[in-house]
């Protein structure tokens, strides 16, 4: 490597070590902030949503009340031992007859199905099926005796209903179906909710919403919020796949994109007023047409010079006589052979015939030119 190539590389490095520094530092500080703030879950039924489908209000509701939220997309995290704690199953995704059974062995103390499936029911609350209709949303009473639907008293309900078992408690229905079932399994409680709008963002605070919320899924300390995905063995065809691109692959873009525009700012060069700086040396007209002159003929370029003193020959023969510009050449010979007397023929040779072959038929034709042009400006 020569000492030029070596120098030009080293301060290429200098001038882009700082700025290279700098956006580093910003996509650093970006993806840690990203990720010290990301979302655990996300879509409907979200702990971490604030959307109208979410239950972000709910979460903070729960955690106001000293209950620890762990919102999780997870399917390990549903199957861990759960004695002295609670589950709660949202109503996304999709898990089949063996996932529900990992989750049924788990022992979790208390589970709160939200809209579960046929499935689910099957599993975990043994009894409890799909009644196959559903209830327009308004106000209701609980109608039961469960505690937790007493102290609510009336609620917004809307959703699926379910049959249930002698044993079990059905609250918030119409006397036969209900969307609210708590069945008593041993020592594990199961809460079967078909509302599942009731509890979100949207209508939390509607009627007794937030005292039912609260009643039914706050019976521990410590809750696991899980949202299933599709992470199972098969998916529903009957129900959208998961998303092809991750959802925090926008965050990281917006990152990138703030990094680059603060770059660009920082390093943008700002236009100040014109500066008039005196020209060194002033190269004269003339001398520029003898340099062009000289280009000419060490390159031999015979046709290009004839052009150049045609072109300057009929600018001055346009002026002189008032042609316009755009003039057929036989109107240009027509015009000047009048005024001058010339032969026709012998002007369109001189004004538009072939290049000249030697250097002597080019200074004969730049001769009789500027002849031609003194006649026109001394008639």
């Amino acid at each position: 490597m020569s000492t030029s190539e070596a120098r030009g590389v080293v301060e290429s490095w200098r001038a882009l070590r700082t700025p290279l520094l700098v956006t580093g530092l910003i996509v650093l500080a970006a993806i840690v902030v990203l990720i010290a703030t990301s979302s655990q879950t996300s879509g409907t039924f979200s702990p971490d949503s604030t959307k109208v489908d979410g239950a972000r209000a709910l979460s903070a509701l729960l955690k106001n009340h000293n209950v620890d939220v762990h919102g999780t997309e997870s399917l390990d995290d549903a199957t861990q031992p759960g004695d002295g704690k609670t589950l709660l199953v949202g109503p996304s995704g999709y898990l089949d007859s063996a996932d529900w059974q990992r989750i049924a062995q788990a022992e979790w103390s208390h589970v709160v199905l939200i809209r579960p499936s046929g499935e689910a029911l099957r599993a975990l609350a043994p009894g409890v099926q799909l009644s196959g209709d559903s209830v327009s949303s308004g106000s209701r009473q609980p109608g039961c005796s469960l505690p937790a639907a007493v102290k609510a008293g009336t609620a917004t309900v809307s959703g699926p209903t379910y049959s249930a078992p002698e044993a079990a408690t059905s609250c918030y229905g119409d006397g036969i179906h209900n969307t609210v079932v708590r069945l008593q399994l041993g020592d594990r409680i199961i809460d079967v909710v078909g509302t599942a709008r009731s509890f979100t963002n949207d209508q939390l605070a509607e009627d007794g919403n937030a005292a039912l919320a609260l009643n039914l899924i706050g019976t521990h300390k410590d809750l696991t919020w899980y949202l299933p995905q599709f992470q199972s063995r098969g998916v529903n065809p009957g129900q959208d796949g998961p998303p092809l691109i991750p959802p925090y692959v926008r965050y990281i873009g917006w990152a990138l994109a703030f990094a680059v525009l603060v770059v660009a700012i920082w390093r943008g060069r700002r236009l100040g007023p014109v500066v008039a700086e005196r020209l060194p040396v002033i190269v004269h007209a003339a001398e520029t047409t003898e340099g062009r002159a000289r280009l000419y003929r060490r390159s031999r370029a015979r046709d290009r010079a004839a052009a150049a003193l045609r072109d300057s020959a009929l600018g001055q023969l346009h002026k002189a006589h008032g042609i316009p510009r755009r003039a057929d050449p036989s109107a240009v010979v027509a015009t000047v052979a009048a005024r001058t007397d010339r032969d026709p023929a012998m002007l369109y040779e001189l004004l538009y015939g072939l290049p000249p072959l030697t250097d002597a038929a080019l200074m004969s034709l730049s001769h009789e030119l500027d002849v031609l042009t003194q006649e026109v400006r001394h008639p």
